[in-house]
């Protein structure tokens, strides 16, 4: 894990969220959230990360994401000093909804749309 990159691309995480679920953290405040997000990112502020990384998977890449990059590219560093396999997603959401079509966001306080 050292050796490999902190971010990743937002079309190369577009290609992964696409093919499997993933683990994908918003490290955003609460109304930036409810505001829109990428469909299955759960909220964790940047000032709960430290406290909620051993609750992330050690078994799977974790992906982090925020408005973007700044503050999920050091909120990456501190999963990955908790040994958590962490990637910030470069450019963030606004990268991500810049990518056209299928890149929507969901608005509200939940993970997914509801339905």
């Amino acid at each position: 894990m050292a050796d490999s990159p902190v971010e990743i691309s937002a079309e190369d995480f577009a290609r992964r969220h696409a093919e499997r679920d993933v683990t994908l953290v918003d490290v955003r405040e609460p109304a930036e959230y409810r505001a829109g997000h990428l469909p299955g990112a759960e909220l964790v502020p940047m000032r709960s990360v430290a406290d909620k990384a051993d609750e992330l998977p050690r078994d799977e890449p974790v992906y982090v994401i925020c408005a973007t990059g700044n503050r999920s590219r050091s909120m990456t560093e501190v999963l990955r000093r908790a040994g958590v396999e962490a990637y910030s997603v470069a450019g963030g959401t606004q990268a991500w909804a810049a990518g056209g079509p299928g890149r929507e966001l969901v608005a509200g306080p939940r993970a997914t749309a509801q339905v």
